[in-house]
């Protein structure tokens, strides 16, 4: 069947559905299944299907009673918890258009985001999100009303606030008194409609809010599925933001079409507790999170002592390894591969893996950014294929990925069935499908940067695709380096070989219009201080890590490492080791823990200079 046929058996699959029809279909069916849970003091409070469609409605009508009309926006500030859900879904059950906020931002950006949008309404956390917006609220004169679910941060004397609690009151008391309104709002929602405005993390200059669809999200839910390998009902781990795509598609919307049971965890330093008491099905990390839960596997083998144990448990890496290997598309798996790790899976792996809560994962994925390819060759080991995949909030997540049926590692994996992939003549992905945005909310100048007059969205990203139909992203278009001499080098191929040592926790190669290839370099917050006790350094400060010969040592004998691997005109000449992590909150990483990198020239220009300089 051709791209065309694809699409099309797709569309008629779904033709005249929206967010709102596929939830009473599910709650119809299975209304009385378990549909999200979160931690409520030592146990676990868990809302039904038919539960959260309820409240919902209640919700919904809440923002009715407050005056929302169909098409404003309600922007939202909490982390995963079902207050999250239900705001977003009372929302879109109304007519409006959720946007999900990013925690992290500063009240100058809040302003810019919800000033841009003209947020009417917003559902605030607590305290932390109050402090960020309050000194924006003179520049929001759109702003009518602030829910609140805390009550005790909730200020008190001012009308432009309300409790949680009080705006829940309000709905189901308005609901009760007139269905019909909520009924007639829902069901004249249009599969074409804007389902929810999400803003890119920016890694240059002010965010662009991308226009998603009903439409555009079925599309994405059902391909994710008709993708996957996942038993029915499957159970996952919420805890990447929902300003995040790919927490939306895999913790909301698919969820609704799978009858999905969704853990949240709102704080992700509680991430590995979470992991370990639901053992999800599925699992889906950006490359960082990979990285960190590698990291700390490391620093924990390193520190084994029992030289028959690191013996045997290297020995059942290489079995994984060889295991996963074997089935990578155009390789075969013999019955002794097969023998070697069901042994080592059972003795080890599977036992290594259940410390993580990752034993009952049978779908691991990646995104946001290229996995790089040791990450995903070390997890082969313990015998977790993570298929990387590929997309943008342009095209509402995945586009490409790897399948259980054809993968290579190192790749993005092939276009989605019905998803048309092609590189222009330089080399950038272009993509065009049922899930590609119609373009930025009062942008029509970046709009028409972003898609051309025949349609194909301009990723921005540059690619290969191999012999096979599988695609490599080398770099974004416009962060390759190009030094002095002319040649054009992808920082990020450097500093994932840098990164591929645990002490490293982030790194940025820089060199444009320069004689050679320098590197900023960060320690791994957690890994390096269990790496210098075990190597004999008292120092758990970072600062004070970043100054001791042993370490310092240690990344010059990564950065040797990573040299070995390039070619003469990629090789780091000069590098400093920096005294702090790079976050979100310190504004080098964006909230999907990608490098903003003008930032970090910006930041480190002293540090940068000095490197040429000496």
């Amino acid at each position: 069947m051709g791209i065309q046929e694809q699409r099309a058996e797709l569309d008629r699959a779904l033709k005249g559905r929206t967010v709102c029809g596929e939830l009473a279909e599910t709650v119809n069916l299975h209304g009385d299944r378990p549909a999200y849970s979160e931690r409520d003091g030592d146990g676990w409070r868990t809302l039904t299907w038919a539960d959260t469609r309820g409240r919902a409605l209640e919700t919904a009508a809440g923002f009715a009673a407050l005056g929302l009309a169909p098409g404003e926006v309600v922007a939202l500030m909490m982390p995963n918890r079902s207050e999250h859900v239900l705001a977003d879904l009372g929302a879109v059950h109304a007519g409006g258009i959720p946007t999900t906020v990013y925690a992290t931002l500063a009240p100058d950006q809040i302003a810019f985001v919800a000033g841009d949008c003209a947020a009417k309404y917003a559902v605030l956390d607590g305290r932390d999100q109050l402090d960020r917006w309050l000194p924006a609220l003179d520049r929001l004169p759109d702003l009518r009303k602030i829910v609140v679910v805390d009550a005790a941060a909730c200020p008190e004397g001012d009308d432009r606030f309300i409790t949680w609690d009080d705006f829940t009151e309000l709905g189901r008391s308005s609901l009760a008194a007139d269905p019909a309104e909520i009924d007639r709002r829902w069901q004249a929602v249009k599969p074409e409609d804007t389902v929810t405005l999400l803003y890119t993390s920016g890694t240059t200059g002010n965010p662009k809010g991308v226009l998603i669809t009903h439409s555009m999200v079925l599309h994405e839910a059902a391909m994710v599925q008709n993708s996957s390998v996942l038993p029915e009902h499957p159970c996952g781990v919420s805890y990447l933001p929902f300003a995040h795509i790919a927490d939306r598609v895999l913790s909301y919307y698919l969820p609704i079409r799978l009858a999905s049971h969704v853990h949240f965890c709102a704080d992700p330093t509680q991430l590995t507790a979470v992991l370990g008491h639901v053992r999800p099905h599925s699992f889906f990390g950006v490359p960082r999170i990979w990285e960190k839960i590698m990291a700390g596997i490391q620093a924990v083998l390193a520190a084994e002592q029992d030289e028959a144990k690191k013996a045997a448990v290297a020995a059942a890496l290489d079995a994984g390894r060889a295991y996963v290997t074997a089935q990578e598309f155009g390789n075969a798996l013999t019955p002794e591969i097969t023998a070697a790790f069901e042994q080592a899976d059972k003795a080890v792996l599977t036992p290594m893996k259940a410390m993580l809560g990752l034993d009952r994962v049978g779908q691991a994925s990646s995104a946001a950014a290229p996995l790089p390819e040791d990450v995903a060759r070390f997890f082969a080991g313990l015998g977790l294929k993570i298929f990387d995949a590929y997309g943008m909030t342009e095209t509402t997540g995945a586009i490409t990925a790897n399948l259980a049926d054809s993968f290579k590692l190192g790749t993005v994996g092939r276009a989605f069935a019905g998803v048309e992939l092609a590189l222009a003549d330089d080399g950038e992905i272009l993509v065009r499908g049922a899930t590609c945005t119609p373009g930025y909310l009062n942008r029509p100048e970046a709009t028409a940067d972003l898609i051309d007059e025949d349609g194909w969205v301009h990723t921005g990203d540059v690619g290969k695709l191999d012999e096979d139909g599988f695609l490599r992203v080398v770099d974004r278009k416009k962060e390759l380096i190009i030094t002095a001499g002319g040649e054009n080098i992808a920082p990020s191929m450097i500093e994932n070989l840098l990164k591929e040592h645990p002490l490293v926790g982030q790194a940025l190669a820089y060199g444009d219009r320069r004689p050679y290839v320098v590197a900023l370099v960060t320690l791994d917050g957690e890994v390096a201080p269990v790496w210098a006790a075990a190597h004999g350094v008292e120092q758990t400060d970072l600062a004070a890590l970043a100054e001791h010969p042993v370490v310092l040592e240690e990344i010059g004998r990564a950065v040797a490492d990573a040299n070995e691997r390039l070619a003469r005109v990629q090789q780091v000449k000069k590098w400093r080791l920096l005294p702090a992590e790079w976050t979100a909150e310190s504004e080098e990483l964006t909230p999907t823990l990608k490098l903003k990198r003008r930032v970090v020239h910006a930041k480190y220009d002293s540090a940068i200079d000095g490197l040429y300089a000496s």
